[in-house]
Parts: structure tokens; C-alpha cells; sequence
């Protein structure tokens, strides 16, 4: 099991918790009340930096119920966090769209992370051709 150091920025907010069993998704909370506006762009302070174990990433994702109980859009769809980014003052953020007037109070779970591996080195060949069976091109898999 890797152990991650973890600094707070708020008191206000609930510890991390893997939960193991239910999901290796991690809730993420806003650590201070933010005000939008439809149309306005914040970055949402989450109340926590880390020190990621070498050769790992943290991907941030909204939570699937994110876009309906708060009317936000996460800009930049999926962040990452490389190990780079482990500083005292390394606040994680989520940048955030609004798409309707909304308040996130302090405590709210707005987005989940979990920790990957970095990608391992690879090396790209051109061909002129590739030996998987065709599907058909973007989109060909339909409607249903």
C-alpha cells in the first residue's frame, strides 16, 4: 500500500478516505463557499496539496453528479497532477465553468481523483498500414 503525505489547507473540510470496495475514485471537496455566476470561470480551491510517490500522476475528474447539483463544468475535463507539483503551497484547484447562477459551500463534494501510474516510455513507428480488423471510423459503433 503507498502512503501519500497529504497537507490541509482547511479544518472545514473532511479527510481523505479510500474506501475500499465501493470505488478507487476519491471525493475531493470545495475548502472555501464560492459564489458563480452563468458564464463566469473560477478556479474552486480544494484544501489539499500532496507528495504523489515517484512515478505517479493524480487525475481530477468531476463527480457524476457534479454537472447537475451544481451547474458546473470542470474546463479543463480531466487534470492531472504530476509528482512536480508537491509544494507547501500547491493547493489543488478545480477549474471550474459556471452554466447557471450557483453557490458551493464549503464541505461539498465536487470532484474525485484518483492515482496512476505514469505512462511507461514508448517509441512510435510509422507504418503504411495496420493489421487490427477496420471498425469502420470515428463514430461506428452508432446510437444504440
Amino acid at each position: 500500500m503507498e502512503e501519500i503525505k497529504v497537507k490541509y489547507f482547511s479544518a472545514d473540510i473532511d479527510k481523505l478516505e479510500y474506501i475500499d470496495g465501493k470505488s478507487d475514485w476519491i471525493d475531493l471537496r470545495a475548502s472555501q463557499e464560492v459564489a458563480m455566476k452563468k458564464g463566469e470561470f473560477r478556479l474552486i480551491p480544494l484544501g489539499v496539496a500532496m507528495e504523489l510517490p515517484e512515478g505517479y500522476e493524480a487525475h481530477i475528474v468531476p463527480r457524476s453528479s457534479t454537472f447537475k447539483n451544481f451547474g458546473i463544468i470542470q474546463t479543463n475535463h480531466c487534470g492531472i497532477i504530476d509528482q512536480s507539483y508537491c509544494g507547501d503551497n500547491d493547493m489543488w484547484q478545480m477549474p471550474a465553468l459556471a452554466v447557471r447562477d450557483t453557490v458551493i459551500h464549503v464541505n461539498d463534494r465536487i470532484c474525485q481523483f484518483r492515482i496512476m501510474r505514469n505512462q511507461p516510455p514508448v517509441v512510435f513507428r510509422q507504418v503504411d498500414r495496420l493489421e487490427g480488423q477496420d471498425r469502420g471510423g470515428f463514430g461506428s459503433t452508432g446510437k444504440q
